[in-house]
């Protein structure tokens, strides 16, 4: 068994020890300090000693963990700028009314939170005050993502510098009669106020990091100089267990985004409970963030703690603060000052002796009031560190009491976070420790009142001063006068009319080749931003790596292996095409930055994000919501579509639910394109309705998913007529009859409607000849190109005439006329063509890849699932024997003759 004491092997071993002599030297002195000034001393001199020689640039492992102290002390601390009584006033005045609206909305039962703002108030209030730059600021200002339970902070200041009014503050979560304030930060529902939706927990801290990226990617590329803007992202100490919370950690390290700092509560609680019960937060995460390369402070002690450490002459203290868990901590902030003595200081004789120093009143000041992240001074001397530290992003992790100024009943309280209400007692209470001029009359019926200095008054001169210096108010979302972007040549789209002959391309290379010749356009190409997971030579991409670059903030610094070949990896500091690795999160957090840089940055970004279809929705579905909520635009391409076209993959690969999942979001637009042409005319209406001229009533702020196959087949030309693109754009059209297809069905033969979407739309026309050929039954075919677009349209039909306009669903309208059953098919589950059933007023079937997917030839998994030609004539044959247009037989016969 191996001595867990024994010193074991490092990467220094394998080097060889020139001056032997000299190394038992330093490690002889090491054992003596330790042998009389105890092992503590040896450590402190050891830590010391690390720090100096990673402070002289000498090549070392950096230390994981500093002591459970602030990283800037108090003599390196700079001054605090501005007037700090009159912060301390506009603080109070927000921590009353963040806490009065909560609790005046909790007598309708919308519920909210209190206990966060209460912690992090000094957090926010010292970046409003003297670092949080607005619109007008240089670049784009900067970019916050507010934590979302902290929202009735945000709002309290905005009221108090009169972007909000009472009325708002009573509508806090009761939006419906408009004027209401959302419940979290959300830009779709508050579009002037919020720029990034962050309740989903877990996403703004990823989001945070792509944007800050993001934003080196425009400055480098040319497209804008934002480099002065900074990304700031607050986040919960429970927040960092989601995994996306670290998932990109090592690329804001990697790719040293200096423009960016998280700023953590601690305040050592999550919903339920302490975060890390017996252990410490706080080191955790340093350990965590130091590892992965980024610059950490902590600021977790108040000035009341100043006295304590400079009697601290032994390290007792530091020690005992090491050792003693979150919950611990979490329990002192609720006991008396003799429970304190006895189980904090009690511990270590040195400490005994340092208590007896101390009176009650101080150490109740101290474990029960003095964090670093209450006090304005701390936090300010963390956050100028933050932004003139170069070369890597910053962590603060910043100590606080979570219910801080609410009273005992609530500070460090397990059950705070789902704490709604003070009563009036309370508040009066806490009216008296904020010192606010709010008298006992103004609480009226039991009712507590908001309270605001006035219009003209010190405080919100001071406020707007302070953020008019620092360009205009914040947090604020600005929806640009922008140009409409010009439409691209009609050449690029005309190409797909006229099919592919005799050749087969699917329809993965066919939306690649779109692209190609789109970004080569001269107005509008630079602004397309590809982005892809490590996918890039699956969909046919390689192409562009040479004549786009992938970007990187270095440059190619080696000479790739490839480089003799014309498609060899280029990577450039301009380079166009972002590709995140295996990451489908990472991609996502890269397509909202770019899908919303219209307002963001005032400038229109064209992201397309193409990624195998199985692991878009189903992955990263959450993300997609926030992309909507974020107002966001541009195209989601599910590649390698459906679930029997990626033969031999199986299970985990077969997307048969993509759609389904897609249809659930309100922003999105799907469509399951059969042809080429079809994939160019969705684009084009894509690039009008998203950057173009939009129509009148038309949302702009919608985002396009298609889905496009691996499967190479014939892409036939564009059928001659009126009304094709259309019918693409609307979602169905007829694609042939069984006369225009040349079958020539007798004059009085049975008669049925096939529709397909996507690939199936190939198998329907396998079945149309068969259903002639073999069976004399005439079959139209029809391409459904959105069957959500088409239930969009449907449901839009049924809420008119609920308010007494006439109006016939798209869907109806497009079949009307049409004879016979309808059989629709796709490669994807049932559910996604019986989206439309109950508007069609022909006898609906359906045919779908229902369950899970199976390794196998494609002919194979379409006969197991029961959707190949063969099993559509059946199918077919099926629904014309029910209406009595063919014998009963026929259906039998039909199931022998093809196996099945």
């Amino acid at each position: 068994m191996t001595d867990p004491n024994a010193i074991q092997p490092s990467a220094l071993d394998q080097l060889p020890d020139r001056d032997p002599e000299e190394t038992a030297e330093w490690q002889a002195s090491l054992d003596a300090v330790a042998r009389e000034a105890g092992p503590h001393r040896a450590a402190y001199l050891m830590r010391r000693t690390l720090e100096r020689a990673e402070a002289g640039g000498i090549a070392l492992p950096k230390l994981l963990e500093t002591d459970y102290v602030n990283t800037i002390p108090t003599s390196a601390e700079p001054g605090l700028p501005g007037d700090p009584e009159m912060e301390a006033r506009i603080t109070a005045w927000n921590r009353w009314n963040a806490a009065a609206m909560v609790t005046r909305g909790s007598k309708h039962g919308v519920g909210g939170h209190i206990a966060t703002f209460a912690s992090a108030a000094w957090l926010y209030e010292t970046g409003f005050n003297h670092f949080f730059k607005g619109k007008e600021a240089d670049g784009s200002g900067d970019q916050l993502y507010i934590q979302g339970h902290a929202s009735p902070g945000i709002y309290a200041r905005a009221f108090l510098d009169g972007r909000l009014n009472e009325h708002h503050l009573d509508h806090f979560r009761q939006e419906s009669g408009g004027n209401g304030l959302p419940s979290y930060p959300h830009p779709r529902r508050l579009p002037w106020l919020w720029e990034f939706p962050t309740v989903s927990m877990g996403l703004g801290p990823l989001s945070a990091i792509y944007q800050a990226r993001f934003n080196r990617y425009l400055t480098n590329r040319g497209i804008k100089d934002v480099s002065s803007s900074h990304v700031w992202a607050f986040l919960g100490d429970g927040e960092m267990d989601e995994p996306e919370s670290t998932a990109a950690l090592a690329l804001a390290a990697r790719e040293e985004l200096d423009n960016l700092t998280f700023v953590i509560n601690c305040n050592l609680q999550r919903l339920d409970g302490p975060v890390r019960a017996n252990f410490k937060i706080v080191q955790e995460l340093e350990a965590q963030f130091r590892g992965a390369g980024w610059n950490v402070v902590k600021t977790l002690w108040g000035t009341a703690w100043d006295e304590l450490f400079a009697l601290d002459t032994t390290g007792a203290l530091v020690r005992r603060l090491r050792e003693v868990p979150d919950a611990q901590i979490q329990t002192y902030q609720t006991r008396d000052a003799a429970y304190i003595r006895a189980d904090f200081f009690g511990k270590d004789p040195a400490l005994a002796e340092l208590a007896k120093l101390l009176s009650d009143d101080k150490i109740l000041e101290c474990f029960h009031l003095s964090r670093g992240g209450h006090e304005a001074r701390k936090v300010y001397a963390a956050y100028k560190a933050a932004v003139e530290h170069k070369g890597a992003p910053t962590v603060i992790l910043a100590q606080t009491v979570k219910g801080h100024t609410l009273g005992e009943g609530f500070a460090s309280k397990n059950a705070n976070h789902q704490m709604k209400k003070l009563t009036v007692d309370e508040f009066k209470t806490m009216r008296d420790l904020l010192e606010l001029p709010i008298s006992d009359s103004q609480f009226v019926d039991g009712v507590v009142p908001y309270g605001h200095p006035g219009a003209d008054s010190p405080e919100v001169r001071y406020l707007q001063e302070r953020r008019a210096a620092l360009g205009g108010p914040a947090p604020a979302r600005r929806t640009h006068a922008l140009a409409p972007l010009p439409a691209p040549a009609e050449k690029a789209f005309a190409a797909f009319d006229k099919g592919s002959g005799s050749q087969n391309v699917a329809t993965t290379m066919a939306f690649v080749r779109l692209v190609k010749d789109l970004v080569r356009d001269k107005e509008t190409g630079r602004r397309w931003v590809p982005i892809v997971p490590d996918e890039a030579r699956t969909f046919g991409m390689e192409s562009l790596f040479p004549s786009l670059g992938i970007y990187s903030p270095k440059g190619q610094t080696y000479e790739p292996v490839d480089r003799d070949q014309l498609m060899y990896y280029k990577e450039a500091k301009n380079g166009q095409i972002l590709n995140e690795g295996i990451t489908e999160a990472g991609s996502m957090a890269d397509f909202i930055a770019a899908s919303t840089a219209y307002a963001t940055h005032g400038e229109a970004m064209i992201p397309f994000y193409i990624f195998y279809s199985m692991f878009g929705w189903q992955r990263t579905a959450d993300q997609m919501w926030q992309l909507g909520d974020q107002l966001g635009r541009g195209f989601l391409v599910g590649a390698t579509a459906g679930r029997t076209t990626l033969t031999g993959e199986g299970l985990q690969h077969a997307d048969g639910h993509s759609p389904v999942i897609a249809a659930t979001n309100p922003a999105a637009l799907t469509y399951d394109p059969a042809f080429a042409y079809e994939v160019a005319v969705i684009v084009r209406e894509g690039l009008r309705r998203m950057y173009g001229e939009a129509k009148p009533g038309e949302d702009q702020n919608v985002f396009y998913y298609l889905t496009v196959y691996n499967e190479p087949l014939p892409q036939p030309a564009k059928p001659q007529g009126l009304g094709i693109d259309e019918g693409v754009v609307k979602g169905l059209y007829r694609f042939n009859t069984a006369e225009s297809a040349g079958l020539s069905p007798a004059a009085n033969a049975a008669r049925i409607q096939l529709l397909g979407s996507g690939t199936a739309i190939h198998w329907a026309l396998q079945a149309q000849k068969l259903l002639a050929e073999e069976w004399g039954v005439a079959a139209d075919v029809w391409s459904a190109t959105s069957w959500s677009e088409l239930r969009r349209d449907a449901m839009e039909a049924d809420a008119a005439l609920l308010r007494g306009e006439e109006r016939v669903p798209y869907v109806r309208q497009a079949l009307q006329g049409a004879e016979g059953p309808v059989l629709a098919v796709s490669d994807y589950m049932r559910q996604v063509p019986d989206q439309v059933a109950q508007w069609v007023e022909q006898d609906w079937s359906s045919l779908g890849a229902d369950g899970f997917g199976l390794s196998d030839t494609r002919e194979a998994a379409r006969r197991h699932f029961g959707v190949d030609a063969q099993s559509i004539v059946v199918a077919a044959l099926a629904q014309l024997a029910k209406r009595g247009e063919v014998k009963a037989t026929a259906v039998k016969e039909a199931r022998e003759k093809y196996g099945l």
